[in-house]
């Protein structure tokens, strides 16, 4: 018998995993679309699909003062320093400003040009009627549960990429282990 690949029973119904397994491929299979979606809007924005996601991101967030790139960090869940780099290839492309925040010169303040604007107004073409089709199946409370779940399930998942470091890490070396290599040697 197949060991399951789960141990909670809120993941087993039925007592197994098989329900588990199979909306771990469908989780993946529709991760990978919406990737897609994302690689396909930013190459109409001639950047790649990250970058595309932290332009969109600073735009709906830099409110009339700009946003911080630790704010756009939190934002997607990802690292300062990669955002970093993505904000450089950006402001190279003419697509971001970036200015020295007022209140903390160590800071900086982005803010989506001109030219960014423009080509983020004319995606609306083709980003509104493919975002309705990533989700033409939910109805208004369904996109709202999923919308709360997900949410949730970052937070669970930096808890599992932690764990899973914790578990592959290699195994220290028992101290007894270098007292005995030294015993051999005498």
């Amino acid at each position: 018998m197949r060991r399951p690949t789960v141990t909670k029973s809120e993941l087993m119904p039925g007592g197994d995993d098989q329900m588990f397994r199979t909306f771990i491929h469908d989780f993946l299979a529709f991760s990978a679309r919406v990737d897609q979606c994302r690689a396909g809007f930013g190459d109409r924005l001639g950047i790649s699909g990250i970058a595309y996601t932290t332009l969109i991101s600073v735009a709906h967030l830099q409110g009339s003062e700009g946003v911080g790139v630790s704010r756009i960090a939190e934002h997607l869940h990802l690292s300062g320093a990669f955002v970093t780099i993505e904000v450089s290839k950006l402001v190279k492309a003419g697509l971001l400003h970036k200015r020295a925040n007022q209140e903390d010169r160590r800071r900086v303040l982005l803010t989506v040009t001109p030219k960014a604007e423009k080509l983020l107004a004319q995606l609306v073409e083709v980003q509104a009627p493919v975002n309705d089709a990533l989700f033409d199946c939910l109805s208004a409370s369904e996109f709202r549960q999923l919308a709360s779940m997900m949410a949730r399930l970052v937070a669970c998942g930096d808890k599992a990429v932690s764990l899973m470091g914790f578990l592959s890490a290699p195994a220290a070396p028992r101290a007894a282990e270098p007292a005995r290599k030294a015993a051999r040697r005498r």
